[in-house]
């Protein structure tokens, strides 16, 4: 079905606040409206009070572990906090985001290389692939379902807001969820009907983070002083962090931002707890 002339500008609309620039049209595109649904996605944070079913959970539990898995191993698990008190154990944890406490619905996603490990056993067959890519293989199936989820809530009307702040209390969080070993927390995800629309946070231009044949940064610094312009433009930061430490700056973009996020350690004790878990990173 040919798209029509508005869903083409929204289109063209979603890729200039996201990306900065117009794309040429490729002409014959079915189904164009949920590309539109995918460059307007926004994480939501303010939720109303109507519940979320839970056959309509299910449902939603059945998309996300319909996605790509490696080999056919199935390393994701979801784990939802329905205990209040265990839901507050982890809002408490992450009182800097009361999203955490307030969305009708949250969720932990997790990387489950137990399983493989397990059938190994049942069919007397030695697991042999005791290292890194272990870890890793299951850490991408659970980041996948969670972006399947997320896409699947959205088409549905739902709003989510992942959580990556759970690893910073991964220990905590899986003895409350009675995590066993070769079980991880990869996120959470805050789940609800969104109180208001969100907005489309712009990203990086597609010349930094595309690549054809060979990795090239060449423009990097220009791209991203663009990029944090153009971003101030659209959505300017209300606050600077750790002012104390750096000073206030005259111009705060994006990449000040993060620059002084990640000059704080963070998340230094994960390997630790991975470590704890079972798993041999080398």
């Amino acid at each position: 079905m040919k798209p029509s002339q508005d869903t083409q500008s929204q289109l063209q609309d979603s890729i200039r606040q996201r990306f900065g620039l117009t794309l040429a049209e490729v002409a014959g595109l079915p189904h164009t409206d949920e590309l539109v649904r995918l460059l307007q996605h926004r994480s939501h944070r303010a939720y109303t009070d109507r519940r979320v079913d839970d056959a309509l959970l299910q449902l939603l539990y059945a998309c996300a572990l319909s996605a790509p898995t490696k080999s056919d191993l199935q390393q994701a698990d979801i784990v939802r906090v329905a205990d209040p008190s265990k839901r507050q154990v982890i809002a408490d944890l992450i009182d800097d985001m009361p999203w955490v406490r307030a969305a009708p619905v949250f969720l932990v996603f997790c990387g489950n290389n137990r399983r493989i490990r397990q059938v190994s056993t049942l069919r007397g067959k030695s697991f042999a692939n005791d290292h890194l890519d272990a870890f890793f293989n299951a850490t991408v199936d659970a980041a996948i379902v969670l972006s399947t989820f997320i896409h699947a809530a959205s088409a549905v009307g739902l709003g989510c807001c992942p959580i990556s702040a759970i690893r910073d209390h991964a220990d905590v969080v899986s003895q409350l969820l009675e995590l066993p070993q070769w079980v991880f927390p990869i996120a959470g995800l805050c789940v609800g009907y969104p109180a208001e629309p969100g907005h489309i946070s712009p990203r990086l231009p597609l010349n930094v983070t595309v690549h054809t044949d060979r990795f090239d940064e060449g423009e990097l610094e220009r791209s991203i002083d663009d990029y944090d312009h153009r971003r101030h433009g659209q959505r300017p930061y209300t606050r600077q962090r750790d002012i104390e430490r750096f000073g206030a700056a005259e111009f705060y973009g994006w990449s000040e931002d993060k620059a002084r996020q990640y000059a704080h350690p963070q998340r230094d004790r994960f390997g630790r707890y991975v470590r704890a878990q079972g798993f041999n990173l080398d």
